[in-house]
């Protein structure tokens, strides 16, 4: 595709659409978003504009698609494949002011929001009510960023991804037409799942201006536990047998010795330097919880735990679950020389030992500093790996690391990606991962977005 850069012209009519002080070409601005949390390279936009409602989305894409101009929408830049970068320049769509929570209705378990929103800041607004937002990716990440990139975090075992709490959007198409798809009741037969086809597109087939969102329940009692093993595969196993077992915890993180020894430094938490595992349980009564605490246990000490300590009370479990969020930050600090490249795949559950073994054996026959932590009930492994920044020696061995874990994952029946999208990073993995259904997938790219105006550079090979 080929784009246009914005002539002196092009800015004076997008300058016209908002008010003054939502519209930047200024260095400050432009290098604000020129990068994301990712290892990948910046690319300064050539404009920055901050819509406040879907009138103004609706004109400048329409603007934009007639003059074809690049255009990339930004949530908070918490991703981390690249996955915002505006790598064909072009403007920038900031939704930090499309913020607003529209509509609470508390007894059909529903929300509607603008893109914008802060699902913490969410989750704070309906904490009276008993509901909660769930997907949970730990960065202070927008409604329409996770929604972009189908998020989840530390509670998707239980709870599931972003994609199963979208009833209903409202999308901009590059064209300027805005679609409305998606019903507000929790199943439907009636045609085809259009919501879903957004979820996850990374902002590539339109662009989200309003969400319905499925709430749920706040937990009546919760039970969390620590646990550590001799090793990642010990405590693989019993994570592939607490699965299998039907226990449903709501968390189950597993981190290597690395990540321990971070969490005690930062955080003083005292834990043994062993692979852990972090449980936690919701239920509607202790005594149910105290039951399925006791199975899992069982099944711990039966793959080999050293030690078992369950019973942590709120704030010490806030405390582990805090560090655990803050775990990317911890290992950037640490390592202040270096950049950090996070791999992020997914296997089915029977896999899941053999790819955090093969994890913790890659780190460390490349003599790179690798944490390998995990979202580990649903397969989810992400291995942190730290490269000197002025050393290309590092960085041939942390892509050598990054093309046998994913090329092991997708062998496996999983994916190049569990969480963190495709972006930059992941685009050449694409063809080994979809086949030839990856054609279909730029066809359905091509229809709603003929000129390709929307986050080009993206997804695709």
């Amino acid at each position: 595709m080929n784009f246009n850069p914005l002539s002196t012209v092009h800015i004076q009519d997008l300058k016209a659409m908002v008010a003054a002080d939502r519209f930047s070409t200024g260095a400050s601005v432009l290098k604000l978003h020129a990068k994301d949390q990712s290892h990948h390279r910046g690319c300064l936009p050539e404009a920055v504009i901050w819509p406040t409602d879907r009138l103004e989305v609706v004109e400048i894409l329409k603007y934009a698609n007639d003059n074809r101009l690049p255009v990339v929408g930004w949530g908070s830049g918490s991703s981390l494949e690249g996955n915002p970068i505006p790598v064909k320049n072009g403007l920038v769509l900031d939704f930090s002011q499309m913020n607003c929570i529209l509509d609470v209705r508390e007894e059909d378990f529903q929300v509607d929001v603008q893109p914008g929103v802060i699902y913490q800041d969410l989750n704070e607004h309906l904490k009276y009510t008993g509901l909660f937002f769930p997907p949970d990716p730990g960065a202070r990440a927008t409604v329409g960023g996770m929604i972009a990139n189908n998020a989840s975090g530390t509670r998707t075992v239980y709870y599931g991804s972003t994609k199963d709490y979208v009833l209903k959007l409202t999308v901009v198409l590059a064209s300027g037409e805005v679609l409305e798809m998606g019903r507000r009741v929790s199943k439907t037969s009636s045609g085809y799942d259009l919501p879903h086809l957004f979820v996850g597109s990374e902002g590539t087939l339109g662009v989200v201006v309003e969400a319905t969102l499925r709430l749920v329940g706040l937990p009546e009692e919760f039970s969390a536990a620590v646990v550590t093993f001799p090793s990642v595969e010990a405590a693989g196993k019993a994570v592939s047998a607490i699965v299998r077992y039907g226990l449903n915890p709501a968390a189950l993180e597993l981190l290597d010795s690395a990540c321990i020894e971070l969490f005690n430094r930062e955080k003083a938490l005292g834990l043994d330097l062993s692979p852990t595992l972090f449980l936690e349980f919701h239920g509607p009564s202790i005594a149910y919880l105290s039951e399925i605490m006791g199975m899992a246990e069982e099944i711990c000490r039966e793959n080999g735990s050293l030690a078992f300590s369950p019973g942590l009370g709120r704030d010490e479990r806030n405390r582990l679950f805090e560090a655990r969020h803050e775990l990317g930050e911890m290992v950037v600090r640490a390592h202040t020389d270096c950049r950090i490249q996070v791999l992020d795949v997914a296997v089915p559950i029977t896999a899941y030992p053999d790819i955090i073994s093969m994890a913790r054996q890659e780190a460390d026959a490349a003599g790179i500093q690798g944490y390998a932590f995990s979202h580990a009930g649903d397969g989810n492994l992400h291995l942190c790996l730290a490269g000197r920044k002025d050393e290309a020696g590092d960085w041939e061995r942390i892509d050598r690391i990054s093309q046998r874990m994913v090329s092991k994952a997708i062998s496996l029946g999983g994916t190049a990606t569990g969480e963190h999208g495709v972006g930059i990073g992941k685009r050449k993995y694409m063809l080994a991962e979809h086949g030839s259904s990856l054609e279909w997938m730029q066809r359905i790219k091509s229809l709603f977005d003929p000129n390709g105006i929307l986050n080009p550079g993206k997804i695709f090979p």
